[in-house]
């Protein structure tokens, strides 16, 4: 985890006091402060001449004065700010950045990073070469705080292999938070719902500070989920970055009932109910911009699990050119939307950016002169110059029956946020048939996939060709990390795997891996899609009811491209790497000579610049 903390420094590490003037040694400045007499002082130093021991440490060990107070009086001496360690000032994962057996060297221990200037307690932070040291290993602008070697040796130790629960506990990372970084309000609104903001930092109890922490780490580190899990330790706190679960922070024991009420409380959730789902949602304001927060309950052996949707608008991305379609893809999903009306389909699993993809073509499609009106669940982001409907089942506004009552509304353009039952597979393929373009999501592996789930359905193959214009099958990759990026050549294997066995000895690219990228080699997403478009062949074999594979195998003879095939692409135009690719496509089915990535590109399929690459 690394947390970001504004540009004010930690409120536990005081502000920088004046040095006192002259060469004042650390005793004469703790009897200044009033912490000690003179008598006492003089019987320490007579036991410092015997043992050898630094003063301040030895007055802290015989209980004269706190570690505190000896802090406080250091850093007047040496004029520089003081900080008293503790579980959530310390962020355990940078330690990693300079190696524990280099901190204990150098008597230092990395606190929190904050973009791109890392504070770090130590015991010398007048030692410049110390300083300097600790550029060259972090690559981050240097802030030193000064704190006592004994606690620095101590939380080098609980950290070196993971600490006392792997992680910060309940007293994280807020307090050294700018107000303004996180505004506070609470207001009810009726057209949006519950809007909160979180709490007042410095203000808030522990136990508001780990929420409120996890849920600004996370925004800051463009995460798309927070999962808060029950542990027999205690609690795990992760959250998803690029489609992969990182762990956050592990609490100790004993706070899991409680961090669960904080985040029911704040989404507007009955506390009270442990034993059934839930749902909530909250609106905050971090970063000086409102994020949307949609949290599910769920009971488990342990207790309650949680999970937090971010919906953060900054990341979203509308226009299609920025999705990552490949420009053959592209201009034959383009040449789908184009048409009056049918039924267009987005497919792939959940988190796969369906309805991302839905947004994009809405914005393609949305003028003054167009009536678009969507049914939602939820309403993730808002459009403008589209009419968007939240469903609410418990009072019986579904999808089908928001849909059908659509129809009453004059819409040119319905997108349903997700075809899940019959009913709603019905009323779509109807408002298609009837002058609407109706486009929709649904859960299916691969493109010729779709006709047997809506058969299935139980729509009628003869009603589904005249419906049916396309469908996108899609899934998100993981991007090269820009920092790390280097050429590398895969195995014969991973080759093989990817239908490039003649591309031997040719370099491809992946991420060594860096602190920016979380030593992973990876930083953002693109999609991987496979557009099929229903072309008077397969309209037919769908009317006649004809297999999967025989529709998949007239997909590749029209010159159609699989979604790994599509994604072989991505990485041979060094947009991922090989095994990205592989590790979220499955392995293409009975894949023909004709239908490979370096056959399809000399056809004409690929776009000017894969094909150049694949042939």
């Amino acid at each position: 985890m690394s947390v970001a903390a504004g540009d004010n420094p930690a409120k536990a590490a005081a502000p920088a006091p004046q040095a006192i003037p002259g060469k004042m040694r650390v005793g004469d400045a703790l009897i200044a402060e009033g912490a000690i007499t003179r008598e006492q002082l003089d019987r320490a130093l007579a036991e410092q001449k015997s043992s050898q021991r630094k003063l301040g440490e030895m007055l802290v060990e015989n209980g004269v004065i706190s570690s505190t107070v000896l802090i406080r009086a250091l850093a007047r001496v040496l004029g520089v700010r003081g900080v008293a360690l503790r579980h959530g000032l310390v962020d355990p994962a940078l330690l990693k950045a300079i190696g524990a057996e280099e901190a204990e060297r150098l008597r230092c221990i990395p606190m929190f990073k904050v973009r791109g200037v890392m504070t770090v307690a130590m015991a010398e932070p007048q030692s410049l070469p110390t300083i300097d040291r600790l550029k060259a290993l972090t690559g981050c602008k240097i802030r030193p705080v000064l704190s006592t070697g004994a606690d620095i040796q101590e939380y080098i130790k609980k950290y070196a292999h993971g600490g006392e629960g792997g992680g910060p506990d309940v007293n994280a990372f807020l307090t050294s938070l700018a107000e303004s970084d996180v505004s506070v309000v609470e207001r009810e609104s009726v057209d949006e719902g519950p809007s909160t903001d979180l709490d007042k930092m410095v203000a808030g109890s522990p136990i508001v500070n780990l929420v409120n922490i996890a849920f600004l780490t996370a925004v800051r580190d463009k995460a798309s989920d927070i999962h808060i899990e029950p542990d027999k330790k205690g609690t795990r706190i992760r959250y998803r970055i690029d489609g992969v679960l990182r762990d956050l922070m592990r609490p100790p024991a004993g706070i899991h009932a409680s961090v669960v009420s904080r985040v029911k409380v704040i989404g507007k959730m009955d506390i009270a109910e442990k034993r059934l789902p839930q749902e909530g949602r909250v609106r905050i304001v971090a970063e000086g911009r409102e994020i949307d927060l949609r949290v599910s309950s769920m009971p488990t052996l342990l207790g309650e699990k949680l999970v937090v949707r971010i919906l953060d608008k900054q990341n979203l991305r509308v226009r299609m050119e920025d999705l990552g379609f490949r420009p053959a893809a592209l201009a034959v999903f383009k040449r789908v939307l184009e048409m009056p009306h049918g039924l267009v389909l987005v497919t792939g699993p959940t988190g796969s950016g369906k309805t991302t993809t839905l947004y994009s073509a809405l914005d393609l499609l949305r003028s003054p002169e167009v009536n678009i009106l969507t049914v939602e669940d939820p309403v993730e982001y808002q459009l403008e110059m589209v009419n968007q409907i939240q469903t609410n089942e418990p009072i019986g506004l579904t999808f089908a029956r928001a849909l059908r009552s659509i129809l009453r509304q004059d819409p040119d353009v319905i997108m349903v946020g997700e075809i899940r039952d019959q009913e709603t597979a019905r009323v779509a393929v109807q408002a298609a048939l009837t002058g609407h373009l109706v486009l929709a999501t649904l859960h299916t592996n691969d493109a010729p996939g779709t006709v047997a789930r809506l058969v299935d359905m139980g729509i009628e193959p003869y009603l589904l060709s005249s419906a049916f214009n396309g469908v996108v099958a899609q899934r998100l990759a993981r991007t090269i990390c820009k920092g790390c990026r280097t050429k590398y050549f895969p195995s014969e294997q991973v080759l093989l795997d990817a239908g490039l066995s003649d591309h031997a000895g040719r370099p491809f690219v992946k991420g060594a891996g860096c602190i920016q990228c979380h030593d992973s080699g990876f930083a953002g997403r693109l999609g991987v899609y496979e557009v099929m478009e229903v072309t008077p062949t397969i309209r037919r074999m769908i009317h006649h009811g004809r297999p999967t594979h025989e529709l998949r195998d007239q997909h590749r003879k029209e010159g159609g491209l699989t979604l790994r095939q599509e994604g072989v692409l991505l990485a041979i135009d060094h947009r991922t790497s090989l095994e990205e690719i592989l590790r979220v496509t499955q392995v293409d089915e009975e894949p023909s000579a004709a239908a490979t990535p370096k056959a399809a590109g000399a056809a004409g399929v690929v776009g000017a610049g894969g094909a150049k690459e694949a042939a």
